[in-house]
Order: C-alpha cells, then structure tokens, then sequence
C-alpha cells in the first residue's frame, strides 16, 4: 500500500511538472547589472529579487499568459507581457533612470512645472513618506521633515501650530490644493482635520511667497495636494490602535457618476477616551478629542481636458484637556478646571477653467469656522468666515511664462473677548503678475510681484525675484529674494492669551509687520557606479522683520505683552537634506538646521523664545523582499529653546534639554492589504523629565490660594514658596510617552 501511494505522488508531480516551467534572466541599465531589483508576475504572489549580478529566475509557473513587472526605486517600472509554453523562458530587462527631480510641483509658481525647472525650490513629500510613521493628522505628521517642527502651545488642550525655519505658526500658510482653507482660527485649531488617505503630495517651500499667496506665506507655505480619482483606488481603508486607545479610521471610495463625472469621498474618525495622569499632576497627560472629518470632490471631464473640481469638508471635533475628575458637568465653572473646545467647520473649494483657447482658471473657496470653547472659567466663542476667489491667466510667448492673476478676499472675525468690540471685516482686492523668463537651458529669472488693498492699512505691495541656474553636471543653484507683509488677529493666533492667568496687555495699536528675505538653494543628484542614488538639497536664509509683533512673557510674569518691536528681528540658519536610497533597498532621508532666531531692541539682542538653534530629522528603511515586509525608523532631535518662565524663583528648567522622539514600524504587504505595527516614542520622553513640575500652580488653577501685592505680582508663601500663578504654557514636546500600534490597510480597484 505504502509503495502504492508513493507511486502515485510521483505520478501526479510528473504531471505537473510536464505543465510548469521557469523564467529567467537579467536586469541591467546603462550595460551596468542592476541588483535587488523586484521581479513579480502581476496578479500572482510568485515573485524574485535579482542577485549581485542582475539575474533573476522564477520557478513552478503554470504554463499560461502572464504580465512580468520588474520595478526598483530610481528607476522607471517596467513590464512585459509573456507567455510561458516551455520549460525555460529567458527574458533580459534594461531599466532606465527615474530622476527624482522630475516630480510636478505647483506651490512655487502657481502652475504645474517640474521640480527642477521651478526657480522657487519646492520640498515635496508623498503618501510613502507620510505612511513611515503614521499619524491621525497632517499637524502630527510634520514632526519628521527637516526645518519644520509642530509646536504644541498649551499643556492642557494641545492645540499647536507649525514653525518653519523658526517662525511662529501664524507666519506659515497652509494651503489645500492651492485655496487659503487653513489660516487664522484654524491655524491654531483646524490642521488636525484633513484625512490623510486622500492626499497625494505635500508641498512646503521655505521662506516668503507673499507675492502670489498674501500677506501670511510671510515664513512659507505648506500645500496640501489632495488626490485626483484616476489616481485612487475605487475603495481604501486605514486603521490603527495605539496602546494608550487611541483609534484612528480613514475611509475613501471612488464613484463614477455617468462617463464624465467621478465622486471622491473620504472620511477620518479619531477617538482618544483614556484620561492618563502619568506625570501625577492631576491633569491629563494628552487631551482626549473625539473628532470626524468628511471630505468630498467632484471631478468633471470636460472637452479638451478643461478642468472642473468642487470639492467640500465638514470638520467636527470635541476636545477637553484638564484635570483628571473634569467632566462636562463643570465646563466654565471655577470649581474644577478643564478647557473644552467645540469646534464646527464648513468648507467648500474648486476649480474652473474657461472653455476659451487661452489658459484661464477660476479659483474659489469659503471656510465657515465656529468655535465654542471655555479655559477654565473664561469663555471663549468666535466666529470666522473666509470667502475667496481667483482668475489666473496663464500664457507662454517665446522665451517667457507669464502668470497674470486677480485675487478677491473677504474676512469676518468675531468673538466675545475685549480685544473684538465689533467684528472685524474686511475686503481686499488684489492684483498679481509673474514672468518666469529662459534665457537658456541653464538660466532663467521669474519676476513677480503682487499689490493688495486693505483698508485697514491702505495699499501693500510685495516684489519677489528668483533666480535658477543649471549647470552641465545637472547641479541647480536657485536664490530667491523677496519681501513680506502680515497683518495680526491676535486671540486667533496667541493660543497663550487665553488659557492660564496671565493678563494680556495690549501697548498700543498694532502696525502690521514686514519682512525682507534672502534665500539660498543648491540641490544635486548624485548616481554612482552602483546605481546607489544621492540627492542633496541644502539652503541658507536670512529674514529681517520690521515691526514684529513678538508677545513678551518676561517683563511681567503675570502678562503676556504684545506691542510692535521697536528695533528689529532676525532669522537666519543653513539647512540640508540627503536623500540616499542603495540598491540592497536600503533607503535613508537625512535632515539637519542649524538657525539663530533674535529679536533686538534699544539695542540689546535677546533669542526668541520656543525656538531651538539646531535639529535634525531621519527616515531610514529596508525592505525584505521575502517576506515582504519593510522597516521604517524614523526619528527627530531638537536642541535646548528658551521657554516661559514666571519669574526669578520659578524652578523649573530655563532651557529645555537636547530631545529626540523616535520611532519604529514594520510593514508586512500582500496583494490588496498591509498590516503595519510598531512603537512611538521608543524613549518614552516627555518634557516633564528633570522638572519638578510642567504645569506651573496645577494644585490651585483657579489661583485661589496666591496671594497677590499691591501691583497683582504673586507673593512667595509657605503654600506658594516659588510665587507662582497658574500656567501651562511651559511647552516643547508632546507629553505622551512611549507606546504600541498596529494597523490594516486595505485597497480594491
């Protein structure tokens, strides 16, 4: 019997062998063999990865008709179609190099243009990036691309904004798909609300561009490209769990509508419920937030491939931070503290371009923003609404790109503090223009320049000039030169100016700000003999500001005085980038900025405060082909920053400490799904690390027991020995320590 049934497993392998058969061959580019390239039969899970010498082989494939993929990073993804009917096939590939440069990029001048034609240097990070270490929201997502750093403004309710190249949030615009969705109330509250499952880039330029955005790209803008649906999956889900429950869903799906509409809706839930006291100051370690966001676009196809986009979101958030026993029961009571915000917001953006044969598009949003929210006892309610609408006419004769465009913004601003004794409205028209001129392949200048009228501070002009030269050796050298204007909305950007007990004094009427600004870029990419890839991109800068409106937490440890500078403020600071990727599929993104961010007045030259002089940021992956799972490390380093203290008996640190939050992930993919986990945070830092204490007085928020002299300053006692008053703007880093994820991905087209 048991001779019978070997017999018969050597039968049926005979029969199956005869109907099966191997493919083999080579990969090579430039007559260079092209090693730990992917090899795989489309729709099947038969794959290889090519050895030192660029040669391949696949083994038992079912005779049959097959797709043969052969993809590595740098190079340009190639296929052929086979058809395996003996018993060895061979087939050679020859790759061609995909230089990165040639990524599109909108940001800098307005229309698409290849990267390394735009005069405006332009960062640009995909949804790969993004996915290196997951996060609920774009504001957290920043936390790992060099020179930009999100800042938390406030212990208790979290709520932050994004420093690019040491300047203060307000000072950076943040775009969605080019319309000015994100700015004033929203700045502080609403970045944590675009799905990341439909973006597809983010753009970032460092430095002004106020000559095409406005008065606040005064210290850059950061561009949130949203996906087109031929570039989507018909339905796409991401979700993960963190070890401290906090659960994020992101959710998309592609409808066609007919032939020529297509319907892209996303949606992003986040829920974190946990109160956590891990620092023992009977407040909560994180804010607890319950929030959705609704996202749809509409795309319509049009003769001649004209554009047509309306697209809309619906953000609601509910968020409270405070201590640990606070429940809704006391919102805006003195009994026990807790700061709730409500947070309602509508937004509506498109884009239409004119059946005529010239190149004419109309731009337009509008942004309802409403904000319910009390610090304690003190109410906070405001309203903001942004409406705006743009003509561009885009046209080319002979050697230059000339961008012609009108520009229409309208601001209400309304809330129930002082500083708002009537609502803040206003128009301001605007006219721009911009000639990007070739003198040659090597050389070519844009000029632009943008005038806006408000009649709150009459006409404003802001010139810009860039310049971009391309040497035989591929190396591009850009300068940029250029001027900005801000007007302030102080409680919409001064997070500090509500929470904890410092009085807000306003010296007199504030003058807008200027800035002029410099700025230097050389980028290279470099190919050795390898096929290893090198792409470095290094800047410096210089941005002098007039007028600056800087608030002061030192003369008085019980206000926070905003008046503008009579003197002037400086920043300057080098940058680089290394974007290295070997052909064993390692990959490494390196970033490091060193910047010296002052303020001068009377003479005597101060650092700014919350303002580190040096960081660093990495992204280093491997991907094993079998499994195919990929590791991602990601991290960042800060250097010591000035922070707020109250006064000369305060004992807490006066500079923070050299920091780092680091990361790892591992990613496991099969056909439609991806399984990802890892831990945050592997150092389990937080900043109340060498402190006594974060949150200044959290035993009395309510400063019932300070006693106060004659001028309202805090008197040391027995109770108060350091005379302190309540105060949680003692803040640089996140306050949530080391813990656990795991996520599924899964996509159907």
């Amino acid at each position: 019997m048991r001779t019978l049934i070997v017999a018969l497993i050597f039968s049926i392998h005979g029969i199956y062998s005869q109907n099966t058969g191997a493919i083999n061959g080579t990969i090579s580019s430039k007559g260079q063999p092209v090693a730990f390239a992917n090899i795989y039969l489309k729709g099947t899970s038969k794959g290889a990865v090519s050895d030192e010498n660029g040669y391949f082989q696949l083994s038992n494939i079912n005779y049959d008709n097959y797709t043969l993929v052969v993809s590595y990073t740098g190079f340009t993804t190639k296929q052929k179609h086979i058809t395996l009917k003996k018993k060895n096939l061979s087939i050679n590939f020859e790759l061609d190099e995909n230089e990165t440069l040639d990524e599109i990029v909108i940001s800098g001048t307005l229309k698409p243009i290849s990267r390394k034609e735009s005069p405006v240097p332009v960062e640009v990070y995909s949804t790969s990036f993004l996915k290196k270490n997951p996060t609920p929201n774009i504001f957290e997502s920043m936390q790992n691309i060099n020179g930009v750093r999100p800042q938390l403004n406030c212990n208790v309710c979290n709520t932050g904004d994004i420093h690019i190249n040491g300047l203060e949030g307000p000072y950076t615009l943040v775009l969605i798909d080019g319309m000015p969705i994100v700015s004033g109330l929203s700045t502080v509250y609403g970045l944590s609300g675009i799905p990341n499952s439909l973006i597809e880039q983010i753009e970032i330029i460092k430095g002004p561009a106020s000559s095409l955005y406005g008065s606040e790209a005064v210290g850059g803008l950061i561009n949130v490209i949203t996906k087109l649906p031929e570039n989507t999956s018909k339905f796409t889900a991401d979700s993960y769990l963190t070890s401290f429950d906090e659960l994020n869903l992101d959710l998309s799906y592609k409808a066609q509508i007919g032939k020529n509409t297509t319907v892209l809706t996303g949606a992003n839930y986040y829920n974190y419920s946990n109160p956590a006291d891990l620092n023992h100051d009977n407040f909560t370690d994180v804010t607890l937030q319950d929030r959705i966001s609704v996202f749809q676009s509409w795309n319509f196809k049009r003769p001649n491939n004209k554009a047509f986009t309306v697209a809309g979101r619906f953000f609601y958030e509910d968020r409270w931070g405070g201590e640990i026993q606070w429940n809704k029961s006391y919102r805006g009571g003195n009994t026990i503290y807790g700061e709730s915000i409500y947070t309602t917001r509508y937004e509506l953006f498109g884009k239409y371009e004119l059946p005529t044969t010239e190149k004419i598009v109309i731009q337009y949003s509008f942004t309802d923003h409403d904000q319910n929210s009390v610090y304690g006892d003190v109410p906070y309610l405001a309203q903001q609404r942004i409406g705006f609408t743009q003509l561009t006419w885009h046209k080319t004769h002979n050697s230059h790109d000339i961008l012609l465009g009108t520009a229409v913004r309208y601001n209400f601003y309304n809330d129930n503090t002082p500083a708002t004794v009537i609502a803040d409205e206003v128009i301001i028209p605007s006219v721009f223009l911009q000639d990007q001129i070739s003198f040659s392949e090597k050389h070519n200048v844009l000029l632009g320049a943008r005038y806006d009228y408000d009649s709150r501070h009459g006409s404003i002009f802001t010139p810009r000039i860039a310049y971009r030269y391309k040497s035989n050796n591929e190396s591009i050298l850009r300068l940029n030169a250029g001027t900005g204007f801000r007007a302030v909305n102080l409680f919409t950007e001064e997070h500090a100016a509500l929470t904890g007990s410092r009085d807000v004094i306003i010296t007199e009427a504030l003058k807008p700000e200027r800035s002029y600004n410099i700025n230097l870029n050389y980028l290279k990419t470099f190919y050795t003999k390898n096929h290893n890839i090198i792409t470095l991109d290094a800047s410096a800068w210089y941005t002098y500001f007039t007028n600056a409106i800087i608030p002061d937490y030192d003369t008085n440890p019980n206000q926070i005085i905003y008046d503008n500078l009579n003197g002037h403020a400086v920043t300057t600071g080098i940058s680089a980038n290394a974007d290295i990727t070997f052909t064993n599929s390692l990959k490494i993104l390196l970033g490091a900025t060193y910047q010296d961010v002052s303020q001068t007045e009377n003479h005597i030259t101060t650092e700014q405060i919350l303002t580190e002089n040096f960081s660093g940021t990495w992204a280093v992956s491997y991907n094993f082909y079998k499994p195919n799972i990929t590791l991602d490390y990601t991290g960042n380093l800060y250097g010591p920053m000035r922070l707020p203290l109250l006064g000369d008996l305060d004992p807490r640190a006066e500079y923070s400490p050299v920091w780092s939050i680091q990361n790892i992930q591992a990613t496991y993919k099969t056909h439609n799904f991806e399984i990802y986990g890892g831990i945050k945070n592997i150092l389990d830092w937080t900043p109340n690390r060498g402190n006594p204490f974060i949150i200044a007085r959290a035993e009395d928020p309510f400063d019932k027991q300070v006693t106060f002299d004659s001028n309202g300053n805090a008197v040391a006692t027995a109770d108060n020995p350091y005379a302190l008053t309540f105060d949680p703007s003692y803040v640089y880093a996140p306050n949530q320590g080391r813990r656990l994820f795991l996520g599924l991905r899964y996509h159907f087209n």
